[in-house]
């Protein structure tokens, strides 16, 4: 059951490069998925909470500088002080350094590069909304 959704939309830059070829690191997308987190728990509960854990990580294809990401994330799970979330980020235009330096190309299908669960906890005395 789905509690509550968010979509983040970043575009990486050359900052976000870690390794050659402009390759961007993971911890890069986790920063995003704890970005979207934070403000599922401001809507929910009117609290940035805390995360606790992830139970699942998984990157499935590269993100290089000037791709475009779009994060998706959900409360899909809403205990007494934790909140379970599901985490999804698709790269929907893609860099081609290999036309140009300043080529890109909008993908019709968007590309799953990275998945998660994981859970906040959001302390009783500050849930202002739930």
């Amino acid at each position: 059951m789905r509690i509550l959704k968010t979509s983040l939309k970043i575009r990486m830059s050359q900052q976000d490069a870690h390794y050659g070829g402009n390759l961007v690191d993971g911890a890069s997308i986790m920063g995003l998925f704890g970005d979207a987190a934070t403000e599922l728990l401001i809507r929910h509960d009117g609290d940035e909470g805390l995360f606790r854990a992830y139970s699942e990580v998984n990157f499935l294809q590269p993100v290089y500088a000037g791709d475009f990401l779009e994060v998706e994330a959900e409360i899909v799970h809403v205990g007494n002080t934790s909140r379970k979330m599901e985490f999804s980020c698709y790269k929907y235009i893609q860099s081609r350094p290999d036309v140009s330096p300043s080529a890109a190309d909008y993908l019709q299908d968007r590309i799953l590069v990275a998945n998660a669960k994981g859970t906040c906890v959001v302390l009783k005395d500050a849930q202002r909304k739930s």
